[in-house]
């Protein structure tokens, strides 16, 4: 079975056949025959609640805590903490746990929608910073080392920064560098690490951010591990975080009703990682260079080799990012063509790109089917010399409030085009992948609206706006 604790447990209770009168209410499904039949018996039977023999995520001292030692040693971490309600609650305990009310933090625009989220309830203040833009692929790169500097040097609010370790489309800052210079300005490192828990298993692959020293890190061990979805992890590094207030934080956001469906799925993982997840990654990553030599004369691949280094300065070749530009056709069409033609469900799409994720979990079979279906469809298109219209890169919207208080201000729905100018009391998000378009605070630019208007007309997934026709915003009321 290998050093598997939580499995080890889950299957002694299992095999138990205790006779429950606690919850969960399904009582192991005795009068529920469609559960069983949806679900299968075992599944259900592993579906318990905390007791003495399971241990308790919020004080674990059993089988719970030795896995998620276990998991720290994986990782290279000072201590693990599981994570059952995704890696959203650990970016919220890790601004909890490393500022105060009033603080500032430094962090790129790009940042998913749960960093704002945990701003507004947390009453720390966004200091955004500047990226650079790639217009080709219509993506964010990275920054400046030299921005971050005078950032941390003309503002002594700033006592941290959040960064995106890679970011949705496979890219890496010079993380290494920036946590060196947040060292000597004395500034806590917190690492959004969500698409990169593989990092640490495969030296072909960017560092992950826990071993370059950050003070923390989120990851979704279930976006690119192989746990179940929900399943994360935060990882500590000693020192300038209270380990006791990480704790006390993680309590504040965990559900007292953890599954334990999760639970094990994270420590199954963490061992299959361990043991097979080198080679495994070898071979993903192969499939990688394999796909780009087969689709290379009918689309632009993204690699780090085309991006600018100075900010771009590593990627992650698990991730596919295919570009359109050759063709008279949009990601989000390209998106829909596979999913609905050729059955295959692609990660996010924007105006000019699709991204594939490759995990472990992957086959060259599947590889194949892709390949096949992005040949078929370049075939039947033709490459065209004509470029879809598209407005590419906005500036970083203006924080005018910050965005607990636009949070809580009153606010009233206007047309659009009627916003202009206004201060946001929405976040507006396309999802995936979750970043914000306007956020809380934030003044309105017509840029933005018309962004807005593209991608309503695209069929775009936008979430976040109260009018689900897209034709009202909410702004704040002012004096």
């Amino acid at each position: 079975m290998g050093n598997i604790p939580i499995k080890k447990a889950l299957l002694s209770y299992m095999n138990a056949d205790f006779v429950s009168f606690d919850v969960p209410g399904h009582k192991k499904s005795g009068n529920n025959k469609e559960l069983i039949e949806f679900f299968g018996e075992k599944i259900i039977k592993m579906d318990a609640n905390s007791m003495k023999c399971l241990d308790n995520l919020q004080n674990p001292q059993g089988v719970i805590k030795e896995a998620q030692g276990l998991m720290a040693d994986a990782y290279g971490a000072d201590r693990a903490f599981f994570l059952v309600n995704g890696t959203t609650s650990g970016i919220q305990i890790m601004i909890f746990a490393a500022l105060k009310h009033g603080e500032k933090i430094l962090l790129p625009r790009n940042a998913h929608k749960s960093v704002i989220n945990s701003l507004i309830l947390s009453g720390v203040i966004p200091e955004y910073l500047e990226l650079e833009y790639d217009k080709k692929f219509d993506l964010f790169t990275g920054v400046h080392i030299d921005k971050i500097e005078e950032k941390f040097k003309n503002d002594d609010k700033i006592k941290a920064i959040l960064l995106i370790n890679p970011s949705y489309y496979g890219i890496c800052c010079d993380l290494e560098e920036i946590i060196k210079l947040a060292k000597k300005y004395n500034k806590i490192v917190l690492v959004d690490e969500a698409h990169g828990a593989h990092f640490k298993f495969n030296n072909k692959l960017p560092k992950s951010a826990i071993e370059l020293g950050a003070d923390m890190v989120a990851t979704s061990l279930h976006k690119t591990g192989g746990s179940l979805t929900q399943s994360s992890v935060l990882l500590l590094n000693k020192g300038k975080i209270n380990e006791t207030k990480v704790e006390e934080t993680l309590n504040i956001f965990t559900t007292t009703s953890a599954s334990y469906l999760l639970l094990a799925s994270l420590d199954i993982a963490r061992e299959h990682l361990v043991k097979n997840g080198c080679k495994r990654l070898d071979e993903v990553i192969e499939y990688a260079s394999y796909f780009k030599e087969r689709v290379s004369d009918y689309y632009d691949i993204l690699d780090v080799s085309v991006l600018d280094n100075e900010t771009a300065k590593d990627f992650d070749l698990t991730k596919l990012v295919i570009n359109v530009s050759k063709h008279n056709i949009t990601g989000f069409q390209l998106y829909d063509m596979l999913r609905d033609e050729y059955r295959i469900q692609v990660e996010l799409a924007d105006f000019h790109n699709i991204l594939c994720i490759l995990s472990i979990g992957d086959t060259k079979e599947n590889i194949d089917i892709l390949i096949k279906a992005l040949i078929d469809i370049s075939t039947k298109l033709k490459i065209q010399e004509k470029k879809v219209l598209h407005k590419d890169f906005f500036e970083i919207p203006k924080q005018v409030i910050d965005p607990r208080t636009a949070y809580f201000s009153g606010k009233k729905s206007v047309y659009l085009r009627d916003s202009i100018g206004k201060i946001s009391g929405e976040m507006i998000t396309v999802y995936p992948p979750g970043i914000p378009i306007i956020s809380y605070g934030e003044r309105i630019e017509k840029e933005i609206i018309d962004y807005l208007e593209e991608l309503r007309d695209n069929n775009c997934v936008i979430d976040g706006i109260a009018d689900k026709n897209i034709e009202k915003i909410k702004i704040i009321e002012e004096d």
